[in-house]
């Protein structure tokens, strides 16, 4: 098999040999032209007009004009916009010439509009007849708008049943946003890109975050500027899609738009009384989107771009208690302290709150139309981000500082180079009287550690302060082939097949040697005639030399990230090939029932046979029921299989060397910590949709059961005094060769269960001279562990530790269980408003200490902004997320914030806590 490099060689190539063939092989197009309106002839600026068949449209102005060009022939075309029905018009198209198209979209609707792919590999079906929830977010739309300039933080804020927030003091989780789909964890959503599967981020989560042992996918690396729209499927689809897909799929469509450029530049910064000088998280995000027609048969290529640039915000307080301690004693001197140096206890704090990043992506989207209505298409991007995330102060008298280097103590930073490589190309057209697509789709993400302003204790004054700590790497190719056709028989019979092969390897890279080295250690090799010991320095050696002024050892390795070592290195590969079936039949115009089956083989899992059924039912022409079953499989990553790593943890406010293990390892064999398994799952849905009057209804409960879930265990240790087990004994001289004093796994701990119910209401009406339009979502997510905890023999009594209490909070109670969107818009002439209120449910401290106890009450953050197009071309937008300044609870106990550092709580997602953030925007219509 070739190596995944040296497919995207041959894919590149073919690429540009295609553009230069159909440059010159293409002649004359014809002109589709014309405006969208109401029934009130207001003009419907956003609309989509699009090919059928084809990814290829464009959207109307802010005039509600638009201006498509086609190839000679007929066409038909498919006209949408949210809050109307979708329309199709036939058209004759002759090269050179110009067809005028006015389309009007009643108002008198019946379903909501967007035609939607997802779900089903038959043909588009709007929302309101799809036989499992599906929502469709109008990204260009929101983006105009709305304050958010991410992927994440735009559904967010957005899709009812999804939840991501930004992290802090939680290692590389800083610079990557890990999310949530009906209150499961990243890894059991499935990502595709034009229908083809993401790959997954290199980064697994280990420290105190939502998210906690699991492994996403990077939406944020995906510029905002080359996607159309995004589509969430909310119900269980590993029998249509594959692994992952437990709590759903989200399918993100680029845009395919030509012969418009369109940029956007916003700016803005969080101005709150609760950072210093009442401003920080200074942000600046340039994007552009142009698009090139190729050929005459519709052919085109896409190109976007973003330079986005965001600074760190601050949330901790003044450092409280000691600060400086002389010894021996330990006694306070922090006043002194502070007056020698001319400080403040201001200037001992930690950065608590969002990490600061800079990136940098490029994305492609093209398509060439080929003979006999084939198409040959592509898509892909490369992308970079630098991130700067703060650890935990050290303090002057610490024995991880030298006061030679740092006098008063320092603050570690964690710098992260992150790359994203991805490109996927396909040819796809008719067989007979079947379609085929073929496609290979290739991606690599790269997560380099460094740290900065730092040291390593054991080398006393000598040590740099600078390191390179390593970190992974994450590469995936996949081979899909895909097959469908409709059969006039019953009220329409779609049957669809298809195969998919997918490659992954998983690399961790090995930090330079002073980034993990403990060079105050060495082996005792005897007692010379006085008795004392004889010592040969050895990095490995059991007997610590070097000692700080409170007497314990000096620390080894980078402080607050110490680099991978090399026995952590490792480069591991797995393959899986899959097929499935999937078939639909309309028996009547109100009734579709739908099957699916899929079989996958794992090379290092083996085999697994899913399925799925679903059903729709309309009982007038305006309300349907649909339901469906389906089971699901998640084989465990490469990543939880093969991570290792030592760093610094944080439990209830006291730092650990925490060293994750293996389960093949020797510390997993003796604490009997078995080899994992895939993760299993049952899912059943119901809803029903409903359009009366101006009003669209859709209301969808769910359940979902997980067999043998995988988590990230709390911290085992070892024990070393006389009166300890073997065992412990020797788990403790492992721990101690390895710079750490406890021990994590990933485990096959438990099982879940998770129920309920997601509302979606939508409401258009013509008001005064504008239109105006209503959104309201909600939804309700229960998750909780079901049984027993699965802890082997030798394990027994210490379930508390390998499923904590503070472990379920994470997987429980970080997200919102409730979430409540309104968003209300307004579009008058040039003019629109916005107002949107999300109420954000309560969460829970992820703790194991009675006295940290806390439930943060629900709080609700409200958006608005305004817009007004100064020319045709020209548009400015002004306004604010959390624009009444909100901030969840502060942590009720003094002593569970780290010395007034974690102000607010960092275990829990709920909305963040920077504040309000006011923003401006310019966006140019060329």
């Amino acid at each position: 098999m070739l190596h995944p490099v040296t497919h995207l060689r041959g894919l590149v190539l073919l690429i540009l040999i295609t553009l230069c063939i159909s440059a010159v092989s293409y002649g004359q197009t014809g002109t589709v032209t014309g405006t969208i309106t109401d029934d009130k002839k207001i003009p419907i600026p956003g609309a989509t007009v699009r090919i059928e068949k084809t990814n290829r449209g464009v959207a109307t102005d802010e005039q509600g004009h638009f201006s498509l060009q086609v190839s000679p022939g007929n066409h038909t075309l498919l006209i949408s916009f949210v809050g109307f029905p979708w329309q199709r018009r036939d058209v004759t198209v002759v090269a050179g010439q110009t067809v005028t198209l006015d389309v009007v979209m009643k108002e008198e609707r019946t379903t909501i509009s967007e035609l939607v792919v997802l779900g089903s590999r038959n043909k588009p079906r709007s929302q309101m007849e799809t036989p499992v929830p599906v929502d469709v977010i109008d990204v260009r739309r929101i983006v105009s708008d709305a304050p958010q300039v991410s992927v994440n933080q735009i559904l967010n804020y957005i899709a009812p049943s999804f939840s991501s927030g930004t992290q802090t003091v939680a290692d590389g989780t800083d610079h990557i946003d890990p999310a949530s789909l009906r209150g499961l964890g990243p890894d059991q959503v499935l990502v595709l890109v034009n229908g083809k599967r993401r790959y997954n981020t290199a980064l697994v989560n280990v420290n105190g975050s939502f998210g906690r042992g699991a492994v996403g996918t990077d939406m944020n690396a995906i510029p905002t500027s080359a996607i159309n729209r995004i589509e969430i499927l909310r119900d269980g689809a590993a029998a249509q899609y594959g692994s992952d897909a437990i709590a759903g799929v989200i399918n993100i469509i680029l845009n395919s738009t030509t012969d418009r450029l369109n940029v956007n530049v916003t700016t803005g910064a969080n101005v709150t009384s609760q950072a210093d000088d009442n401003i920080d998280g200074q942000t600046v995000q340039t994007a552009a989107n142009y698009g090139v027609r190729l050929g005459s048969k519709g052919g085109y290529v896409n190109f976007s771009g973003s330079y986005d640039y965001r600074n760190y915000t601050n949330r901790s307080g003044p450092w409280q208690g000691a600060i400086y301690r002389t010894y021996p004693g330990g006694l306070d001197k922090t006043d002194s302290f502070l007056v020698a140096n001319n400080i403040t206890r201001n200037d001992i704090r930690m950065r608590a709150g969002q990490s600061k990043l800079r990136s940098a992506q490029l994305f492609v989207n093209g398509l060439v139309p080929l003979e006999n209505e084939a198409a040959f298409y592509f898509f892909g991007g490369i992308g970079y981000r630098n991130g700067d995330a703060a650890g935990v102060y050290r303090l002057p008298h610490d024995s991880r500082n030298v006061l030679d280097i740092y006098p008063i103590g320092f603050l570690p930073e964690i710098h992260s180079d992150i790359y994203d490589r991805s490109f996927a190309m396909g040819i796809r057209g008719q067989l007979g009287d079947w379609k085929a697509d073929f496609s290979n789709t290739y991606g690599r993400n790269e997560f380099g550690f460094k740290v900065e302003n730092s040291l390593n204790a054991s080398l006393g004054k000598a040590s740099p302060t600078r390191f390179t700590c390593g970190g992974p790497i994450f590469t995936q190719n996949t081979t899909n082939l895909d097959v469908s056709r409709r059969f006039e028989v019953l009220q329409g019979l779609d049957i669809a097949f298809g195969a998919e092969h997918r490659f992954e390897q998983y690399e961790l890279v090995a930090g330079a040697e002073n980034s993990y080295t403990d060079y105050g250690r060495a082996r005792k090799i005897g007692v010379d005639a006085n008795g004392n010991d004889i010592l040969i320095p050895d990095p490995q050696g059991s007997v610590n030399t070097v000692f700080g002024p409170d007497g314990s050892p000096r620390a080894g390795g980078a402080q607050v990230f110490p680099g991978f070592r090399p026995e952590n290195a490792i480069r591991a590969t797995r393959s899986a090939i899959s097929a499935y079936v999937d078939v639909e039949a309309n028996f009547t115009d109100a009734f579709l029932l739908g099957g699916a089956a899929r079989f996958e083989n794992y090379n290092d899992f083996g085999s697994t046979l899913n399925g799925k059924l679903t059903a729709r039912y309309k009982i007038t022409n305006n309300t349907s029921l649909r339901a469906s079953a389906s089971t699901g499989f998640r084989a465990p990553s490469l990543h939880q299989r093969f991570y290792s790593s030592t760093s610094t943890l944080f439990v209830d406010g006291v730092p650990y060397e925490v060293g994750t293990f293996t389960n093949d390892s020797r510390p997993a064999q003796l604490l009997g910590i078995p080899q994992l398994k895939p993760e299993k799952s049952k899912s059943i849905s119901a809803g029903f949709t409903s359009a009366f009057g101006k009003f669209n209804l859709t209301v969808d409960g769910y359940f979902t059961h997980i067999d043998d879930r995988i988590v990230y265990t709390d911290q085992f240790s070892g024990n070393n005094a006389d009166t300890a087990s073997a065992i412990d004994k020797e788990i403790y001289q492992l721990l101690s060769l390895a710079n750490a004093n406890r021990a994590a796994f990933f485990a096959n701990a438990i099982n879940s269960e998770t129920r309920g119910v997601d509302l979606v209401l939508t409401y258009s009406t013509k008001l005064g001279a504008g239109v105006l339009r209503a959104d309201l979502s909600g939804t309700y997510s229960y998750t909780q562990r079901v049984g027993d905890i699965k802890a082997s023999e030798k394990l027994k009594g210490k379930e508390n530790i390998y499923f904590s209490r503070a472990s379920r909070i994470y997987l429980e109670r970080s997200v919102p269980r409730d979430k409540v969107n309104l968003t209300l818009s307004y579009n008058i002439g040039k003019f629109n408003a916005f107002l949107r209120s999300v109420r954000f449910g309560s969460v829970e401290e992820a703790t194991n200490d009675p006295a940290f106890y806390q439930t943060f009450s629900a709080k609700v953050v409200t958006d608005v902004a305004v817009g007004y197009w100064l020319t045709r071309g020209v548009k400015v937008n002004i306004g604010s997320n959390n624009v009444f300044d909100v901030y969840p609870d502060l942590v009720a106990n003094p002593a569970n914030t780290t010395n007034n550092q974690f102000r607010y709580t960092r275990r829990a997602t709920q909305f963040g806590y920077n504040g309000r953030f006011l923003f401006a925007r310019l966006e140019l219509r060329l």
